[in-house]
């Protein structure tokens, strides 16, 4: 069953009610460069995305897109380009209170429950999803008490989603959300990130899964060692191929022959 989004900060048990978005663009990054030492983890990267839509960046390991996110947050700084979440620079109040991020994994988290960790996070925000809405819609409620080490793989997604969620983002980065999660909770994930779509919200979403970006996206990105190397609708990228013959075509193997 689809949950019902909305964006009128109205709370029913099992509904995210996200935060209000404005029109434009959310996410531009402009000609973004990031080093370490001789790794050019980006090179003059640039790409954008706007509320209401879901934006999946795909690339090969180690393509920078973690890199990407981590400069979105402020806690990279860029060597040269600019980023502006909102019109707002990346790390600044503005920036943040606007901004959701699920990670691939949070390994300071390891001692505390979900529940717990849940309602320590809506702390920190002025207006929270009510915890027990995210606990109910994503299942969370038969692992809530155990400590987010022993969660399995695919549990620790669901907390962690519901982690990026809890603040009623405008702009949320979802990294791999369902890797580790069996196809029923798959699926439902992803109805979870079109309601996010459909209540206006801006979704950035990477994934290794090319039926998952054809589902999903309204736009892609291909990024191959820190640039965009093709962009575009689902339906144009693939007018004459899939989207993984395009991702194999246009990004480079890490498998040494």
């Amino acid at each position: 069953m689809r949950a019902d989004y909305r964006d009128d900060r109205a709370t029913e048990a099992g509904h995210y009610t996200g935060g209000v978005t404005s029109p434009g663009t959310a996410l531009q990054i402009e000609a973004v460069s990031v080093t370490f030492g001789t790794v050019h983890a980006l090179s003059a990267l640039s790409l954008q995305a706007r509320p209401g839509e879901i934006t999946a960046v795909l690339g090969p390991n180690g393509a920078g897109k973690t890199t990407m996110i981590r400069c979105c947050t402020g806690l990279i700084a860029p060597d040269s380009g600019t980023i502006s979440i909102f019109g707002a620079p990346p790390g600044s109040d503005a920036a943040a209170a606007r901004l959701g991020v699920m990670p691939q994994s949070v390994g300071a988290w390891s001692g505390i429950r979900a529940d717990e960790l849940l309602r320590y996070l809506s702390r920190l925000y002025a207006h929270p999803q009510p915890v027990e809405d995210l606990i109910d819609l994503l299942g969370i409620g038969g692992f809530r008490r155990t400590p987010y080490r022993r969660l399995s793989g695919g549990q620790q997604q669901s907390v962690n989603l519901a982690a990026a969620l809890i603040g009623r983002p405008d702009l949320v980065f979802l990294d791999e959300p369902t890797a580790g999660l069996d196809p029923h909770v798959r699926r439902h994930t992803w109805e979870i990130v079109r309601g996010l779509r459909d209540a206006g919200l801006a979704v950035v979403l990477t994934t290794h899964a090319m039926d998952e970006a054809e589902q999903l996206a309204d736009y892609v990105w291909l990024v191959d060692r820190g640039s965009v190397v093709a962009h575009g609708t689902v339906p144009d990228l693939t007018r004459d191929a899939s989207l993984e013959e395009v991702f194999l075509a246009t990004t480079t193997s890490r498998v040494q022959p």
